[in-house]
């Protein structure tokens, strides 16, 4: 199975960070699993990490201050060169939502919340 460098869960709600933090310490594809409550935060610390790290972001759409569309577009803005790994894991069953995120070659995956082992597993298998 693939390893990542860390994997960030981007989401306004701790709960959910918490959880997930949880279910994918499980899967044992990073030792480093990283919590923020704001995209921008995130984005910030991706500069920390080398150019042939990778990193599995799980992305929420609907955040304040700074939504997953948002994240996305300042991602490719200040990443083109970067492979990381983005899925986005959202409450919303809007199909636009899942058709906006095609559109985005940077997006390997949409899941609809809550996280389980079995979303991972088949997500990560494609890797």
């Amino acid at each position: 199975m693939i390893h990542f460098d860390a994997i960030f869960l981007v989401d306004d709600d701790p709960i959910n960070n918490l959880i997930n933090n949880r279910l994918l310490s499980k899967v044992e594809v990073s030792e480093t699993i990283e919590e923020f409550l704001e995209g921008q935060y995130a984005i910030n610390r991706i500069c920390d990490y080398n150019l042939d790290s990778r990193i599995l972001i799980f992305l929420d759409i609907n955040m304040p201050v700074m939504n997953g569309w948002e994240f996305l577009k300042k991602y490719q803005e200040n990443f083109p060169d970067r492979d990381d790994t983005i899925i986005i894991l959202s409450s919303s069953i809007d199909f636009q939502d899942r058709q906006k995120a095609d559109e985005y070659s940077i997006v390997s995956g949409f899941l609809e919340k809550p996280l389980t082992l079995d979303k991972i597993n088949i997500q990560l298998s494609k890797y």
